[in-house]
């Protein structure tokens, strides 16, 4: 991941924390910066263990709220894999897509296609907000790997 791909997820994180309100303190910035250096999930401990090496006094407690605050502000995706627990990553702030996940591995391809684009016929007059389309399988690498064993 190059700097600068991190420098825009911190500052599109940021930008949502303000957005909603918040103030934006060093630890806050930096759970967008382990955010941003981290390609796949994380899992609240594992965001708690590098919070602690710089904010040794900070909570589990503390760290799991703000995950899943910053979730529901879309700052953040969480997912829950059957192994691994709830996890999270940074959300892709710049343009729609929808993501397949390999539940062996964890590795997360984007797909632009929609299927909110598709006519859908909703009972009354219920008016959709956000959604989230996620597909869970086997990726390429892992589908190989198990062949081979």
């Amino acid at each position: 991941m190059t700097a600068n791909h991190e420098n825009t997820i911190i500052n599109e994180m940021i930008k949502v924390m303000s957005i909603n309100g918040w103030r934006v303190t060093e630890q806050r910035r930096k759970l967008a910066e382990i955010f941003a250096k981290t390609d796949g999930y994380l899992s609240p401990k594992d965001v708690y263990d590098q919070m602690t090496t710089a904010y040794p006094s900070v909570s589990l407690d503390t760290v799991y709220r703000n995950l899943r605050l910053l979730s529901e502000m879309g700052a953040l995706e969480q997912f829950y894999f059957m192994e691994g627990g709830l996890k999270f990553r940074a959300s892709c702030l710049t343009h729609h897509h929808h993501h397949l996940i390999c539940v062996n591995c964890e590795k997360t391809l984007t797909f632009d296609y929609c299927p909110m684009e598709d006519e859908l016929k909703l009972p009354g007059s219920f008016k959709i907000l956000n959604h989230r389309f996620e597909v869970y399988g086997i990726c390429e690498e892992c589908q190989q790997e198990s062949t081979t064993d």
